[in-house]
């Protein structure tokens, strides 16, 4: 069983489509006129970029989406990526700054747009970043397609740290492709580690695990159905019919 889909990323044009499909008509002025504006002098973003959410509305992008999925994109997040876009060139200068004195949607935004601007791996700081925090807003828009600035063990250790905190793992971005045999001992041992607290585990994890499974983790893990406390053999026994129903 598959743990995510590796969902295509629509292309600028799509994206700026599905934005204009959803805007009100003031909101389309205003964002037109913003456009216009960052073209004209790129740190007119400065003021712009702020007040996006107010002006375009806070309602997801896709009409049918869920709002209390962490994955999705919101108008306001398609609307800041398109006046990053209008930056041109000159989004490298503003970036920083955006990111810095911003709130967390409009962190979210640029998160979002990552993968539609020209940055190279300048990027990969605020992905580092938005990965530090507990915010799941951001740890979520950093584990989308801006996800793919990181190297394998960073990638593996954002997946930890999305498990850890409790973000559903299905939109994560290339997951299915990029399960190392790292990250599968990785999710073994905070695996272990929750049965030996007697808490229970996360079901999504185990077809990661499975993926390459760590035998040494796997033994420990089974090893707990015999362990004195109770609570630890009852969170082994509920962890592993887990396993049996997803792999």
């Amino acid at each position: 069983m598959t743990t995510t889909s590796d969902t295509p990323v629509p292309d600028a044009a799509a994206l700026l489509a599905m934005l204009d499909r959803r805007l009100e008509p003031d909101g389309r002025a205003w964002y037109e006129a913003a456009v216009a504006a960052v073209r004209a002098d790129p740190t007119a973003v400065r003021a712009r970029f702020p007040a996006v959410g107010r002006e375009l509305g806070r309602r997801p992008l896709a009409p049918d989406a869920d709002p209390q999925d962490l994955h999705i994109w919101w108008v306001e997040d398609a609307g800041r990526a398109g006046l990053l876009l209008a930056l041109g060139p000159a989004v490298e200068a503003e970036l920083a700054d955006l990111y810095r004195f911003g709130d967390a949607a409009e962190r979210r935004g640029i998160l979002r747009a990552l993968p539609y601007l020209d940055l190279a791996d300048h990027g990969v700081g605020l992905v580092e970043d938005a990965l530090r925090t507990n915010d799941l807003r951001l740890i979520a828009a950093a584990l989308g397609p801006a996800a793919d600035h990181l190297d394998d063990h960073a990638f593996a250790q954002a997946v930890l740290k999305a498990v850890f905190v409790g973000l559903p793992l299905h939109g994560v971005s290339g997951l299915d492709r990029r399960v190392t045999p790292d990250l599968s001992r990785m999710l073994a041992g905070y695996v272990h580690e929750r049965i030996a607290a007697g808490r229970d585990v996360p079901a999504e994890v185990w077809p990661l695990i499975d993926r390459h499974p760590p035998a040494d983790e796997l033994a420990a893990i089974t090893a707990e159905l015999d362990h004195p406390v109770a609570d630890r053999r009852d969170a082994a026994r509920a962890a592993l019919r887990q396993r049996a129903v997803r792999t």
